[in-house]
């Protein structure tokens, strides 16, 4: 299983990104510039943890002497669902997960905060599958982003206007009206309980 750091998936991605453009991998120098590195060094022991995690391979006797060993799959965890703003960003990649267990369409995982959800099985602490969509049915659970906060919560929409539930009775449910500044971002589509 590998686990790439934020910042050897950055690295990665640089040689992977020479390489379909070019033709050609970057030498150390170019990551280090591209990257923003202090210096070239910094290039060189991210590529021999790339090397050490099998992503990549070196070619000896030539300054560029990089090849990719495979495509790195796998799903991105952007942070948590409680609060924050997912984006599909590099700094917000906690991890990424190779295997996905799920069996099912996922673009992202968020870790969840909070015990609102757990009379639908889903506890804090557990990485949540989300498949980004703007459609949701009504009932499903869901990824809404309310102002910069983004939530999991059930989708309910009636004659009265939509709903955020809560699985906890110990939550109130969420009214959105008109003035609300309110998206779906996805939605759930499982979860995984890591064992820590």
């Amino acid at each position: 299983m590998l686990n790439l750091t934020a910042q050897q998936i950055k690295v990665f991605d640089v040689i992977k990104e020479s390489l379909q453009s070019n033709g050609y991998p970057p030498t150390r120098a170019e990551i280090a510039k591209i990257l923003d590195f202090k210096s070239v060094n910094a290039a060189e022991s991210h590529i021999k943890a790339l090397v050490k995690k099998g992503v990549i391979e070196k070619v000896p006797g030539s300054s560029r002497g990089i090849k990719l060993v495979e495509e790195i799959s796998g799903i991105p965890l952007i942070g948590s669902v409680a609060a924050g703003s997912p984006i599909m960003a590099f700094e917000n990649v906690e991890k990424t997960i190779h295997s996905n267990p799920l069996n099912k369409s996922v673009d992202f995982f968020l870790r969840v905060q909070g015990e609102s959800m757990i009379d639908a099985g889903i506890l804090d602490n557990d990485l949540v599958g989300v498949r980004k969509t703007r459609n949701v049915e009504n009932g499903e659970i869901v990824v809404a982003r309310l102002q910069d906060e983004v939530t999991l919560k059930r989708f309910k929409k009636d004659s009265s206007g939509i709903r955020l539930v809560a699985e906890n009775k110990s939550f109130s449910d969420i009214k959105i009206d008109e003035s609300s500044d309110f998206s779906i971002e996805g939605k759930a589509v499982g979860i995984i309980r890591e064992d820590l």
